[in-house]
């Protein structure tokens, strides 16, 4: 459960109504969510298959592989959705040719943007904070080009990580202690969730929280920039519905990935923090 990933699903499921009354046909949808747990998801899948599902739809990565992997050797397709690196996990050939019974729509986002917005909020910033689920591929490669981008622009970074709530909330802790004049975190789920239990932690100390998604924003991060998932979700939509009722070939069906342009900030944690967001205005497209 979580919100960004629950925006993909809402809208998934009402365009694929309201295409069905375009188009005259009924889309029987069987929705179940694993809440991160791996043998939940297992038997999830299976259920699925025993029903005889026509398309199964993965949010996010550690999903869209399993499903991949349980239906290789089958006509059953698959259609991923928020999946930061279609390529690097391993799901596709390729974004434009994927070239086997999978295809889907992708929440990649533009990090050294984000890494600009902090510069514009803080042109004296000399150390930033890296906070992260290292077991979640969406994150390490977005971690990466954050470093580069430190590494070009010669500023220190400090990573902390952590796998669930509690590890999440020690490494909020560390990073405060370690005085850090900004914190980045990039589409990562396990943050997101702890999100509440750790953005007062860094508001107390003046310290802006960017991410990768408005969720964190609306859980009281300072600022979440990325995709809208609402969009996701839809043009996620339009692909199941391409497959299932005009008979697109997942394997020649180009990835997905949208115009990440849109800014959330958290007005709230913005004074607390002393920051003027209206700098951000010309950086982004909403």
């Amino acid at each position: 459960d979580d919100a960004s990933l629950n925006q993909i699903v809402d809208n998934l499921e009402s365009r694929l109504k309201e295409i069905g009354d375009e188009k005259g046909v009924n889309f029987d949808i069987s929705y179940d969510n694993c809440n991160a747990d791996a043998n939940v998801m297992e038997q999830i899948i299976s259920d699925f298959q025993a029903d005889g599902v026509d398309l199964m739809v993965g949010v996010a990565t550690p999903v869209a592989m399993r499903m991949q992997a349980s239906t290789e050797g089958t006509d059953t397709p698959v259609v991923f959705s928020a999946v930061s690196d279609p390529v690097g996990a391993g799901l596709v050939a390729s974004a434009d040719a994927p070239g086997a019974n999978i295809t889907g729509t992708s929440d990649a986002i533009d990090v050294a943007q984000i890494m600009d917005f902090i510069l514009a909020a803080d042109p004296d910033a000399a150390k930033i904070g890296f906070l992260y689920d290292k077991s979640q591929d969406s994150s390490t490669s977005a971690i990466q080009a954050a470093k580069d981008y430190c590494d070009e622009h010669g500023i220190s970074y400090v990573e902390k990580t952590g796998t669930t709530t509690g590890e999440i909330q020690a490494a909020a802790d560390s990073l405060v202690a370690e005085k850090v004049d900004a914190i980045f975190t990039p589409q990562d789920n396990t943050v997101m969730t702890a999100e509440l239990a750790i953005f007062e932690k860094f508001a107390d100390a003046g310290i802006p929280h960017y991410t990768s998604a408005d969720s964190f924003a609306l859980n009281g991060a300072f600022l979440g920039y990325g995709v809208n998932y609402e969009t996701l979700g839809t043009k996620t939509a339009d692909m199941v519905a391409d497959i299932l009722a005009n008979g697109a070939d997942p394997a020649t069906t180009p990835v997905e990935t949208l115009d990440s342009g849109i800014v959330t900030v958290n007005t709230e944690i913005a004074e607390k923090v002393g920051i003027d967001y209206s700098i951000f205005k010309d950086m982004c497209s909403e």
